[in-house]
This record gives C-alpha cells, sequence and structure tokens, in this order.
C-alpha cells in the first residue's frame, strides 16, 4: 500500500472537510395521526407504531 511522503497541513485537511455538512432532517405529517415524524422511519403514536400512515404494531400489554 503506497503511504504519504509527508504530513497534510491542518489547513489543506480542513479545506478537504467544509463539503460534509450537517442536514436538517425532513419531517413529514403523517396521514392517520396528523403527528410530524422523520421521512422514511416508523414513529410511535399512542403506544402504537405507524410507518407510511399504516398500523404496524401494537404495544402488547404485559402480563404479571
Amino acid at each position: 500500500m503506497p503511504n504519504p511522503k509527508r504530513r497534510h497541513s491542518q489547513q489543506r485537511s480542513a479545506k478537504r472537510r467544509t463539503h460534509y455538512k450537517a442536514e436538517a432532517v425532513t419531517l413529514s405529517k403523517d396521514s392517520t395521526t396528523g403527528e410530524l415524524h422523520v421521512r422514511h422511519r416508523a414513529h410511535v403514536s399512542e403506544g402504537k407504531l405507524f410507518y407510511k400512515g399504516k398500523l404496524v404494531a401494537e404495544k402488547a400489554p404485559l402480563k404479571a
């Protein structure tokens, strides 16, 4: 494997890293519950799991 002969300066490394920026997440309003959630992710509303406006899973009651 080739290795660099000399050390890269801090400025050179910083220039390369300037393109990596944090982006704001896109929120969507669920058609069923009306809640805001992160797009393309399942979300919990009132103990139920929803994805694409459909009920995916319901929380089962605990047995004592």
